[in-house]
């Protein structure tokens, strides 16, 4: 082959052969070793605490939780920023009290995780105890068209509150923002299905919103979480505007569902439980829909 003076001829491309794996760039390679390793990490440790009585479990994810407050050192940063907004009037030591405790409950949520699926509907009934179900009675009566819309937010053992109302014979169905971790996700999925949850992705938009409120179920929709530009409205959140996820507003609007409290509350460091039912959230029309929302 003739190649014009000054310059270098092209390497030939490598040859693969038949039936071999494609390459992955470096950068894609770490992204699939560290959603794997995540992935197994969290099969271990669930595995290791749902082998133990639940009451050691949940001493072995405290113990978890204090050495992950000593060493993340960033996630301690933000909650202790985060805290100051909230809680200014606050001396320091009380607010670290409060993160501490935060990164307790997460440690108290993992042991229970791994204990779910092996629980009876008696033993789960022990542990959560409701108040106030009137407002689920009233709320649920079958003279109503459509479902109920369960307003809560990630406050106590979320998920239990979650499972709970599953095993009691609700029909719940939860709007579900996937985690990162697609293998984790599906983990995590998978076992709220297990209690009889209907997952609807957040992807899936009003179309599954309003088929869950059509079949008359609970319709779950934390609403604690930043929402994206053109889907929240700002409120005040401890004195700070806040982008605050207005579907649940638009929903009942739209459907006349009504809107019931509800938040699960720990009793100490057991894994004992207190679901709290507030009364039915009264829906105002003005004749402005953004007003109303």
């Amino acid at each position: 082959m003739t190649v014009p003076a000054g310059r270098i001829p092209a390497a030939p491309a490598p040859r693969r052969r038949p039936g071999a794996r494609p390459r992955l760039a470096p950068k894609r390679r770490r992204g699939r070793v560290r959603t794997r390793a995540e992935y197994l990490a969290l099969r271990v440790v669930m595995g290791l605490l749902g082998a133990l009585p639940l009451s050691l479990a949940l001493r072995l994810g405290e113990l978890g939780a204090l050495l992950a407050y000593a060493l993340d050192v960033s996630h301690r940063r933000v909650g202790m920023a985060n805290l100051g907004v909230a809680f200014p009037e606050r001396p320091l030591r009380e607010r670290r009290r409060i993160l501490r405790r935060s990164f307790l409950n997460l440690g108290y949520m993992a042991a229970e995780l791994a204990h779910l699926p092996g629980l009876s509907d008696q033993q789960l009934r022990d542990m959560v105890r409701f108040e106030d179900e009137a407002w689920w009675q009233q709320a649920v009566g079958w003279e109503r068209s459509t479902g109920v819309l369960a307003l809560s937010g990630h406050f106590g053992n979320w998920e239990l509150l979650v499972f709970a109302h599953g095993k009691r014979g609700y029909p719940v169905h939860m709007v579900h923002r996937a985690i990162a971790n697609p293998l984790v996700d599906r983990w995590l999925s998978e076992l709220r299905r297990r209690a009889g949850t209907r997952m609807i992705r957040k992807s899936a938009g009003a179309g599954g919103v309003l088929q869950a409120l059509h079949e008359r179920g609970l319709l779950v929709l934390p609403i604690d979480q930043n929402s994206t530009r053109g889907l929240g409205v700002f409120v005040d959140f401890f004195g700070v505007p806040a982008s605050t996820n207005s579907g649940m507003a638009r929903i009942a609007l739209r459907t006349d569902a009504p809107i019931v409290p509800a938040f699960i509350v720990r009793e100490g460091r057991s894994a004992r439980h207190r679901v709290h039912v507030l009364p039915i959230l009264q829906v105002e029309r003005t004749g402005d829909p953004a007003e109303d929302v």
